[in-house]
C-alpha cells in the first residue's frame, strides 16, 4: 500500500475532536477536506490581490487575471486537455451538466430523439435531461445495473439506434463506487453519432483522467471533491462542440459586443462565464490541482484501492451488514455504501457520530438507484488521500457498537 499518512498533517480540520473523540472523516465523496496549501492560496489572494478579472488596466486587475487564467491552465493540464480554453469554469458539476443540457440539448434535441442514461446516475445527471425532455419532446432511456452493481450493457443493443443523441453516464458512482463503462459507451455513441457526457465528479478526483484518451465529448467535475473550494468546478468540452453550444447565462463578461437588440458572444470559454467569476475559488482550485499533482494521481488511486480493499474485508466480518458495490477494487472507487440489518441509515450515522465518525446517510442524490436496490437509504463511508487503515478500524469498532445499541448482539 502506498503510504500517504504523512499528508494528514496538511489538513487542519482533521485535528478536531467530535464528542470527545478524534475526528474520523469518512465523507469525502460528499466533500473533501482542504489542505493548508489550498487555504493559504485563497487567503493570499484576498490579502494581496483581490481585484476583478479581465476588466482593469491596473496592476491588481492584471495579477488577478493572471491568477485566474493560470488556474484554468492547471486544471486543463491536470485532465490532459489540449488547450486551457477547453475548460470552462462553472459553479460545479451540476451547473456544468445543466450548461450542456440547456446549451446543447435545447438546440439539438427534438421529438423522437433519445437520451440514454443509467439508473446509477446522480440527480445532477438526470433532472436536467428530464427538464430538457419536456422542452424538446425527446425521451429518456435507462441502462440498469447487474448483480455486481455495475452498469448492465446487455440491453444496449436493443436501445441503441440513430435516435440516441446523448449518452450521459457517471464515471464513478457516488453510492456504490462502481466505475462507469465510459469506454464501451463512447464506442456505442460513435456508431450512431451521439455525444457522450461524463459526470466525472467522483472520477477525476480519484482516478488518473486524460480527456484526450477518454473519448467523451463533455466531462464535468467539481473542485470541492478534490481538495479545492466549494462553489467552483469545470466543464471540459471538445472545442467544436463548445463553439457551437449556446451560453445559458447572459450578462457581462461573456460578450464581445452588445447592441440594443442583439449581442455577440465572447470567445470560448468566456462566453460561458457570465458575470464576476469565483476568482478566489479558482485560485484555490489551482492550488488543489498542484497538491494532487505533487502527490501523483497514480499514487492517489493506489492508496484508495488499498484502503477500500481493507475496508471491504473488515466490513465483511460484521454480522447483519450488507455492502452495496463491486467487490473488486479494480472496478470501483472508495465510496462504500452499507446497510446494517433493518436499522435506518440516519440512525447508524447518528451512533457513529457519537464516536467522532463522520459518514453520509441518505439517498445520496440517487433515488432511482435506491429504488433499484430496494432500500430507502444507505450509510456511506468514502475515502481519500488523508484516510488510513486506522480510520477503517475505527469505523469497524463504531459499527460493532451500533449493533450493541440496537440489540443485534
Amino acid at each position: 500500500m502506498i503510504d500517504l499518512s504523512h499528508l494528514r498533517g496538511d489538513f487542519p480540520l482533521l485535528e478536531r475532536e467530535i464528542n470527545g473523540y478524534p475526528l474520523t472523516y469518512l465523507d469525502s465523496a460528499s466533500t473533501t477536506q482542504k489542505p493548508v496549501q489550498v487555504i493559504d492560496a485563497v487567503d493570499t489572494y484576498y490579502r494581496t490581490i483581490n481585484a476583478n478579472v479581465h476588466r482593469g488596466a491596473y496592476t491588481l486587475a492584471a495579477e488577478a487575471t493572471d491568477a485566474y487564467e493560470s488556474s484554468r491552465a492547471k486544471v486543463a493540464d491536470f485532465i490532459g486537455a489540449s488547450h486551457a480554453n477547453e475548460v470552462v469554469f462553472t459553479r460545479g458539476t451540476t451547473t456544468a451538466i445543466n450548461f450542456i443540457a440547456y446549451g446543447w440539448g435545447l438546440n439539438n434535441l427534438g421529438e423522437g430523439d433519445k437520451v440514454l442514461l443509467t439508473v446509477m446516475e446522480h440527480h445532477a445527471n438526470v433532472v436536467p435531461w428530464q427538464i430538457i425532455s419536456r422542452y424538446t419532446g425527446c425521451s429518456l432511456e435507462y441502462l440498469s445495473i447487474d448483480d455486481g452493481f455495475e452498469v448492465d450493457l446487455t440491453t444496449l443493443d436493443d436501445i441503441l439506434d440513430e435516435r440516441v443523441k446523448v449518452i450521459a453516464v457517471s464515471g464513478m458512482s457516488n453510492v456504490t463506487g462502481a466505475l462507469g463503462p465510459v469506454t464501451a459507451l463512447v464506442e456505442a455513441a460513435k456508431a450512431v453519432g451521439a455525444i457522450v457526457v461524463v459526470d466525472a465528479a467522483q472520477l477525476v478526483p480519484h482516478v488518473p483522467t486524460d480527456v484526450s484518451q477518454l473519448g467523451a465529448d463533455f466531462v464535468a467535475f467539481s473542485a470541492h471533491k478534490m481538495l479545492g473550494p466549494t462553489g467552483i468546478g469545470a466543464l471540459w468540452g471538445k472545442p467544436d462542440l463548445l463553439e457551437r453550444m449556446e451560453p445559458t447565462e447572459g450578462g457581462g463578461e461573456m460578450i464581445s459586443d452588445v447592441q440594443l437588440y442583439e449581442s455577440r458572444w465572447a470567445p470560448v470559454p468566456h462566453k460561458f462565464e457570465a458575470g464576476t467569476p469565483p476568482i478566489a475559488q479558482a485560485v484555490g482550485f489551482g492550488a488543489a490541482v498542484d497538491y494532487l499533482s505533487k502527490v501523483g494521481m497514480a499514487d492517489v488511486r493506489d492508496h484508495e484501492q488499498a484502503i477500500t480493499r481493507y475496508a471491504l474485508d473488515r466490513l465483511a466480518d460484521i454480522p447483519d451488514l450488507t455492502v452495496y458495490g463491486p467487490p473488486d477494487v479494480e472496478r470501483r472507487g472508495g465510496a462504500v455504501s452499507f446497510q446494517l440489518a433493518d436499522i435506518h441509515a440516519h440512525d447508524i450515522a447518528t451512533i457513529l457520530d457519537q464516536y467522532g465518525i463522520a459518514v453520509r446517510a441518505g439517498h445520496h442524490c440517487a433515488k432511482p438507484l435506491m429504488r433499484h436496490l430496494d432500500v430507502p437509504a444507505t450509510a456511506r463511508a468514502s475515502f481519500y488521500v488523508y484516510n488510513t487503515t486506522e480510520d477503517v478500524d475505527t469505523l469497524y469498532d463504531g459499527l460493532i457498537e451500533a449493533r450493541t445499541v440496537f440489540g443485534l448482539t
